[in-house]
């Protein structure tokens, strides 16, 4: 996930055990789930055991910057064996703690008598196994705090689980969106030896200025102000030392914890969740992916100015360091937003749902961890919009872009039927799956949203997922990259209500679709996927005289043996007209070469009636 940081801070509900994600105030103190991180990597500390206090006075002469800690999360990885059981240890824990939790949260009429003697007496035992202080918490604030106790690796996962809203229950992902909130930096003096070791030369030498204090830090890298050597000013973020050490190992130590989890809870498909996560996470540790995202971004919107992208400066970029343009302008929703006029405004928001629409429908590449931190509002005239942060990009295949383009037009359209049926063919069915049952729940619930289509207060986003949850009640899964597309669409409604509450989101967006709808059916884009598709048609020309031979002579023997009473030669001839007429079928679904779903075509009738059928 991103390690752009937030600023909002949501408070512990008993104000002591859940996490303060602050970044350090001026008086010093630590965020409490640094304290618990750095407690982690204290090989003589217990993850389980409250850290002591920092020092609240601030001694610092005036004018002395902030002093970062000193931060080693190769520490807690020191004996192998004792990192897989602290993992071990906190699994099993969140487990106990479950169950306490799910025997507290039983209506008052069934914590007594017998019906569920079983998990209340479970529960009680459950107790004396577990910290008290943590399993007093529900079980959402539980998860958080035992993720965020096993330190960074974990954290991750947290903010991957956060936008898993349509596997997990809402009280868990909205505890988990706590996550993205700022972490304490590391040492100046750490990132300048990253720097010189990645590019054999001291950050004074490479930089004319660079900047100790962050502008930010997340949980895998920091963010700092540089201007290179020409003047230009950039934005330098620096991997933590040994985070990527530090991950590998996790992740291979997750691996096997999904497999645990996906014995015990396999409705919530924790090992596809697991998975998806060491998929997206091996790649955000290392700055070349970026870098790489950054620029297709930039290539594909290049006939679209008023969508900025930033430059990267490839000779100061390595695996962990990644310097690009330093992007000037403001974050949706502050206070600089209530200067802009009224067609400033009309224009932000509709740069931002043609950007966001664009990338989802018709470039398959989309920007997957877009929130309004990272979305910057440029002044100018005119103005113009701009994205950073590309650690996290997903992809669309041909098919399943189109298929996302017809559903969401319908949706927009009002067309319910037709909705749940392009959402059905993104799906995977599970074991015991009710597909039938899924439609029709998914065409009950969009006629509910569609009838207040007229409402600025109707939101697409939500409809798509509240479609996604009901999959889990009918055993129907979605691939990652869904739900990472509904979180670009809830970003583009929340920062299109920003900037005018009473806009109509279903109207912006159905004009934006339909242009991209009416550039599909282009008849000069489908010219040139004809040629794309050259080859293979020359291939089928080529090869239609062998063909057509074969099947001539094929039905002159079927004709002249029409007295034969072999009746496996009615049946082969039925099965091969079959095949003809569903590969045609799939042929025209997969936009395949014109010539060939013809010739099966063809095939399948002249099999169908010259074939024996007696």
């Amino acid at each position: 996930m991103s390690d752009a940081p937030s600023t909002s801070s949501p408070s512990a509900p008993d104000g002591t055990d859940a996490a303060d994600t602050r970044m350090p105030s001026g008086n010093g103190q630590m965020p409490a789930h640094a304290r618990d991180t750095a407690s982690a990597a204290d090989p003589s500390a217990r993850p389980d055991k409250e850290p002591p206090q920092e020092p609240v006075d601030d001694v610092r002469p005036p004018g002395t910057p902030k002093q970062s800690f000193k931060w080693d999360p190769l520490a807690v990885y020191k004996g192998a064996v004792r990192r897989f059981f602290t993992v071990y240890r906190h699994v099993i824990g969140l487990l106990l703690g479950g169950m306490v939790a799910y025997a507290r949260s039983l209506p008052p009429e069934l914590k007594r008598g017998f019906r569920t003697i079983g998990p209340r007496v479970a529960a009680w035992v459950a107790k004396f196994f577990v910290k008290r202080s943590i399993v007093a918490l529900p079980f959402p604030e539980q998860l958080r705090r035992r993720l965020e106790i096993l330190g960074p690796t974990f954290i991750k996962l947290g903010q991957v689980l956060a936008i898993r809203r349509d596997l997990l229950p809402k009280a868990v992902t909205d505890e988990l969106s706590s996550l993205f909130d700022r972490l304490p930096p590391i040492a100046p003096e750490q990132v300048f030896a990253i720097v010189e070791r990645d590019f054999g030369e001291p950050a004074d030498d490479l930089f004319a200025f660079f900047d100790s204090e962050p502008l930010g830090a997340g949980s895998i890298a920091q963010a700092h102000r540089a201007t290179t050597q020409e003047g230009a000013d950039v934005v330098c973020k620096v991997i933590k030392p040994g985070i990527r050490e530090a991950i590998s190992y996790d992740l291979k130590l997750l691996e096997f914890v999904g497999v645990i989890l996906q014995w015990l809870i396999p409705k919530y498909q924790p090992q596809q969740i697991i998975q998806e996560f060491i998929t997206y996470t091996q790649k955000e540790v290392d700055y070349s992916f970026e870098a790489d995202n950054a620029e297709i971004f930039d290539t594909n919107f290049s006939d679209m100015p008023g969508v900025v992208f930033p430059k990267i400066y490839r000779d100061l970029t390595s695996k962990n360091v990644l310097t690009m343009e330093r992007i000037r302008g403001f974050a949706p929703g502050s206070p600089r937003t209530e200067e802009l006029t009224e067609d400033e405004r009309e224009r932000v928001v509709d740069l931002g749902a043609a950007a966001i629409i664009r990338m989802l429908y018709k470039d398959g590449f989309f920007h997957a961890d877009l929130h309004a931190g990272n979305l910057m509002i440029i002044p100018g005239r005119p103005i113009r919009i701009g994205f950073i942060d590309f650690g996290m990009v997903g992809r669309f295949g041909q098919q399943t872009r189109h298929r996302l383009m017809y559903y969401f037009y319908a949706l927009v359209q009002g067309d319910v039927e037709g909705a749940s049926r392009y959402l059905m063919d993104l799906a995977r069915l599970g074991k015991g799956a009710d597909p039938q049952g899924f439609k029709r729940a998914v065409e009950d619930l969009s006629r509910r949203f569609i009838m207040q289509g007229q409402s600025s207060d109707f939101s697409i986003a939500e409809l798509i997922i509240a479609s996604l949850n009901l999959g889990g009640k009918y055993h129907v899964f979605f691939p990652v990259e869904m739900t990472l597309m509904v979180k670009a669409l809830v970003t583009f409604e929340g920062v299109g209500r920003t900037l005018d509450p009473d806009i109509n989101i279903s109207a912006v967006s159905e004009r934006h679709v339909a242009s991209i709808f009416r550039e599909r059916f282009d008849p000069r884009v489908l010219g040139r996927e004809v040629l794309r598709n050259a080859p293979e048609m020359v291939d089928l020309i080529v090869r239609s005289p062998q063909l057509l031979t074969s099947g001539a002579k094929y039905l002159e023997e079927a004709m002249n043996n029409r007295d034969s009473r072999n009746p496996i030669a009615g049946l082969r001839s039925g099965i091969l007209s079959g095949a003809c007429i569903v590969g045609g079928a799939l042929a025209v679904v997969q936009d395949g070469p014109v010539m060939l779903w013809v010739v099966l075509f063809v095939l399948g009738f002249v099999l169908a009636v010259f074939g024996r059928s007696d």
